[in-house]
């Protein structure tokens, strides 16, 4: 299409196009961009800037963004009285990568959400947020700077699928009948109902995300969270078919926590049985029933027979190691021990809510970034909200976006440009030249508008 939303395509420059999961960038990409509302203008005029003079700055004009801006949200609403357009998902697809600021949820019926849209309509299935601490940062707690992990949440299922019946209404009343009187379950009469989906198509390709940004970045583990020691269907296997996925695509490459004990045995212990190995591996070996100790076992044979050759030796601790904790677990341990975890892989609703508790420990949303990515497209977001009492004001925190520029960048394969903008951030932070936000904090800081605070990671560049 030449046009969208009546607006000319920009004819200086080129398609991203897509093969497999690999992107081909040209030098000069058309990238859509949606400002977003209320502070969303000012913050995306301040992170522009920031973007285009990295990218200057790391190639010296052989390279540069063409931006194209598309519609969604209160402008979108305003122009074509509809809040998300078909030409703006249409962009993103075209153009396979773009970047949004916050965007209102219209109130009162119509689409729920215009982010959660944009993720089901383009099947934007991993929700990507990197956590780490910049120093000089405000935070909660004693030591923010051992927080550095990306948490991969699932995007499309879960309770997120949206699959929910009003409490009396006729289709919950038929669905609990169906479970009482057929099942044996004693579901209350007035109950509302929801449906929590979970497939191994969706766990796997999410898993499969995680896995291979962890070998790209060079991370040392990925975590798959979950709850199913109560939820064995769906968050247990979630686990199963992440460990079955990390096994089947990345054996070479990985090594899961319970075989690493497996092969430290046999090291320490050249001479050690199959019985012996399983019994350190496994508490409660001796209270088991001879089929659940048979089965522990033939796990320990298995793990010998396939990778002793690869993995033994000591090569095991050069690899990936995948392992899994129980959600409640993690919420405690990202505080205690945020050093031990690098990659956190977790299903829709356990990622909600850890991405925002990991966010809180560096600062907050507002140094937050994130994006929800597909094998078709992505989108780079702010995470936080549009704080439309601020809007137009010139004193928000524009780091949220800037950063996921900084992730859309690593998406392009343009890592010079997400290091100068890392790099110039940071020493502006150190400097105490900040927004409101964090100077409220901060003891003497200098408090700069959002323009400025741009204005200051550009000069630091």
């Amino acid at each position: 299409m030449a046009r969208f939303n009546g607006i000319e395509v920009p004819a200086d420059g080129q398609k991203i196009t897509v093969e497999g999961i690999k992107l081909n960038v040209p030098e000069r990409p058309i990238i859509p961009f949606i400002e977003g509302d209320g502070t969303g203008r000012d913050i995306w005029q301040a992170s522009r800037r920031v973007f285009d003079a990295a990218v200057e700055k790391a190639y010296g004009g052989a390279r540069k963004v063409v931006w194209y801006e598309i519609f969604a949200g209160e402008k979108a609403f305003e122009k074509f009285g509809e809040w998300l357009t078909d030409d703006s998902v249409k962009a993103i697809a075209e153009f396979v990568v773009a970047i949004k600021g916050p965007l209102t949820t219209p109130v009162g019926g119509g689409i729920r959400s215009l982010n959660v849209t944009l993720r089901q309509v383009l099947d934007l299935y991993a929700c990507v947020r990197p956590v780490r601490y910049f120093d000089g940062v405000p935070s909660p707690v004693l030591h923010p700077e051992r927080v550095d992990v990306v948490l991969f949440r699932e995007n499309t299922e879960d309770v997120y699928a949206g699959v929910e019946f009003k409490s009396e209404s006729e289709r919950a009343r038929e669905i609990i009948s169906l479970l009482n009187d057929k099942y044996g379950y004693k579901v209350r009469t007035d109950s509302g109902i929801g449906i929590k989906p979970m497939s191994p198509a969706g766990t796997k390709r999410l898993v499969r995300r995680a896995i291979a940004y962890a070998l790209e970045f060079n991370k040392p583990s990925v975590t798959l969270v979950h709850k199913g020691n109560i939820m064995k269907f769906t968050e247990g296997a979630f686990r199963d078919w992440g460990y079955e996925l990390a096994k089947d695509e990345f054996r070479n490459q990985i090594v899961t926590e319970r075989e690493t004990w497996i092969l430290d045995n046999r090291e320490k212990n050249p001479s050690i049985g199959e019985e012996e190995n399983a019994r350190m591996i496994e508490p409660g070996f001796e209270q088991m029933s001879e089929t659940q100790r048979a089965g522990i076992v033939g796990e320990v044979t298995q793990a010998m027979a396939s990778i002793w050759a690869t993995h033994g030796n000591g090569e095991w601790k050069k690899k990936l190691l995948i392992k899994d904790r129980i959600a409640d677990s993690i919420f405690q341990q990202i505080l205690i021990r945020p050093d031990e975890y690098s990659i956190l892989a977790t299903p829709n609703l356990n990622g909600d809510y850890l991405s925002d508790a990991a966010a809180a420990q560096v600062g907050g949303l507002g140094m937050a970034p994130g994006a929800n990515i597909g094998d078709r497209a992505a989108v780079f977001e702010a995470t936080h909200g549009t704080a439309p009492k601020y809007a137009d004001k010139d004193m928000i925190n524009p780091s949220s976006v800037i950063l996921s520029g900084v992730m859309m960048f690593e998406h392009l394969g343009w890592r010079d440009v997400s290091e100068k903008i890392v790099d110039a951030l940071t020493k502006t932070i150190r400097q105490k030249r900040v927004t409101y936000d964090l100077h409220r904090q901060m003891e003497g800081a200098t408090r700069l508008k959002t323009s400025e605070f741009a204005s200051a990671i550009i000069e630091n560049m």
